[in-house]
């Protein structure tokens, strides 16, 4: 027994202190009784000496059942106080979950100066938290989004581009901001589009399209831009965001799509073209023979000749309209006469369409200029009048008009700040219930037997006349025919209409020329020809030929025209060998097609005179001076 004094004393003098302590840390919490900030006491064996009603309500306890109970039970186990911390976050267990809680850490000392029990005023920062959680979810969402993305303020300057953004421009935000880069110019093709993005943004609305721009290494890259408003809570725009994302594979795959339909349309049209050539060689050959058995007869020559040239004449058109329509080239927008286009397309349509099919053209005059890409407008033409002629296997009519509507009375669908011009191809065929009607646009889909259309077609023209910011409309009525109508924007009123070159008599020169070609029937024509005219000519059936004699100093050439399919060395070859022996002597190309490539060659070499076979003499006459006194 005398062994368990000590003990006891101690005891007491523990339990002594502890109550001090309790004492003094429910004294000191009194003033912190009622406040909303959080508060406890905690002595040094970790457990609670006093806590206001603030925290004892957030965890659901009564204050004083907190007392002597551990405060690492409510607190998360990987928020454990190091003891090294004056300020700390930790999650507790309270009545409605886990929470975070800031505590500022006070020691309490007692009256000797040393440290009795610690503090602890805390706020609930669980609203902060999860802010700043999703503040940094968001901006890793922004960073490592797969489309480029961009904030600038109202005015458009930048203020904040993600990662996709810089790699795919190579362009940093400290690189814009130093710069002055204006991003949201990129892509536009002119000053006219970009003001009218501008306008549309300013006024608060979304704006969406398609743009290319050319990357760093030269390269083209396609994207769908979209750009919206940011607004504050009093409605005014104080951001930007422009979401751009790269849909070059698309629009490739979409050029694919239009061209392997337009071969598909001109297929539908082999049989009636390869009947109109066997109708215009058998014209050309007859009258030929004729003028061998009547040579003798001047008269009848020359009104057989007459003949021979009318039907070459065609035959001329006939091709030149193949390959435009085969042509794949670059999309480009421009003032488009859609009368005198739907004229020369008609024209090919009766030449090939069968006999029974009556084609019909109802165009109205002094029709405005449109802003549209030549061939795909062509396309469209093309494909509607096909559509209608197989809806008529029996034949019928096929209608084709024009006409203009302003933006009040164009449909809806369309701005009513626009004026348009339209065009509508009317059947009077089988028709479409309303169930195929309402199916046509869809890629693959198709009422024809099989071998017997795609289903691309009218994919491919809704497509068009989408990118062309249009419309397409189609009435239809089971047995009754029906009716396609598109809209187009018109051009802006400075846009003109390129002329139609006129030609006049072939004009004659003294100049020296090196005529190459491998076709010797036409390089005769042409050498008797230019020389009739006054003109030395040399001529080379081969490009070998035709380089040795561009390097010979014994010979003198003022102009050369070259046809660029030739054996030997390529057309390209003699031309750079014309501008290393000859840079001042100008060159004429000539051929039947020029891919975009070449022609972007050929201007680098500073050549930018081209005629595309068939010519006429009168044609190539006149380029050809034309090209001889502007040297």
């Amino acid at each position: 027994m005398p062994k368990s004094r000590p003990m006891t004393v101690a005891n007491a003098e523990s339990s002594r202190t502890t109550a001090l302590a309790e004492c003094r840390a429910a004294s000191l919490l009194g003033v912190l009784a009622s406040s909303v900030a959080l508060a406890y006491c905690k002595g040094h064996d970790g457990r609670f000496l006093a806590a206001n009603q603030s925290l004892a309500r957030k965890l659901g306890q009564l204050p004083e059942s907190l007392t002597g109970r551990e405060v690492a039970e409510f607190i998360h186990p990987e928020d454990a106080d190091s003891g090294a911390r004056r300020s700390l976050e930790q999650r507790w267990l309270t009545s409605h979950g886990w929470r975070w809680i800031t505590w500022e850490e006070s020691p309490l000392r007692d009256g000797a100066g040393n440290v009795s029990s610690l503090l602890y005023i805390g706020h609930d920062t669980t609203r902060k938290r999860l802010v700043e959680e999703q503040f940094y979810k968001l901006s890793r969402a922004f960073d490592q989004a797969p489309v480029s993305m961009v904030i600038t303020d109202a005015e458009g300057r930048v203020q904040y581009v993600n990662a996709r953004f810089t790699a795919t421009t190579g362009s940093t935000l400290e690189q814009i901001l130093d710069n002055g880069v204006d991003v949201l110019r990129a892509g536009h093709s002119d000053e006219v589009s970009y003001a009218t993005f501008r306008e549309s943004v300013g006024a608060g609305n979304e704006w969406k399209g398609e743009l290319k721009r050319e990357l760093p290494d030269a390269s083209i890259v396609w994207e769908s831009v979209q750009v919206s408003c940011l607004r504050n809570l009093d409605g005014d725009v104080t951001n930007l965001l422009c979401l751009r994302e790269d849909i070059t594979a698309r629009k490739e795959l979409e050029e694919r799509l239009r061209q392997a339909h337009k071969m598909e349309s001109l297929g539908t049209l082999a049989g009636g073209i390869a009947h109109d050539f066997n109708n215009l060689l058998a014209i050309i050959s007859g009258y030929a023979e004729l003028n061998l058995l009547r040579a003798h007869e001047p008269e009848a020559v020359k009104r057989n000749t007459g003949e021979i040239q009318r039907a070459t004449d065609r035959a001329i058109g006939l091709v030149q309209q193949i390959l435009t329509f085969s042509r794949k080239a670059e999309v480009r927008f421009s003032a488009v006469d859609l009368n005198a286009l739907v004229q020369e397309i008609t024209e090919l349509m009766i030449e090939t369409f069968p006999k029974n099919v009556t084609l019909l053209r109802e165009l109205a005059p002094g029709l405005p200029p449109l802003r549209a890409d030549e061939n795909q407008l062509q396309q469209i033409v093309l494909n509607l009048c096909v559509n209608a002629r197989d809806a008529m296997p029996d034949g019928g009519t096929i209608a084709v008009r024009s006409s203009f509507a302003t933006g009040a009375d164009a449909p809806a669908g369309l701005s009513r700040g626009r004026s348009y011009a339209y065009f509508e191809v009317a059947d009077t065929g089988t028709g479409m219930s309303s169930e195929v009607r309402a199916r046509i646009f869809e890629p693959f889909y198709t009422t024809k037997e099989v071998n017997k259309g795609t289903g691309l077609g009218l994919s491919v023209v809704y497509g068009i006349v989408a990118s062309h910011e249009g419309l397409i409309e189609v009435d239809s009525t089971p047995g009754l025919g029906s009716t396609f109508r598109v809209f187009i924007p018109l051009a802006d009123d400075a846009a003109q209409v390129p002329s139609v070159e006129t030609s006049s008599e072939f004009p004659g020169g003294t100049e020296s020329l090196l005529i190459v070609d491998d076709e010797t029937t036409l390089l005769d024509l042409l050498q008797v020809t230019f020389t009739s005219k006054g003109y030395a000519v040399t001529s080379a059936d081969d490009g070998i030929k035709a380089i040795s004699f561009v390097r010979d100093p014994a010979k003198h050439f003022d102009a050369v025209v070259l046809d660029l399919n030739i054996p030997g060395a390529t057309g390209l070859e003699v031309l750079n060998a014309l501008r290393v022996a000859r840079p001042g002597v100008p060159a004429l190309v000539v051929t039947a097609h020029l891919s975009a490539g070449i022609h972007a060659e050929f201007e680098r070499l500073g050549f930018r005179h081209f005629l595309h076979k068939p010519y006429s003499l009168d044609q190539l006459g006149h380029k050809l001076r034309l090209l001889i006194e502007e040297a």
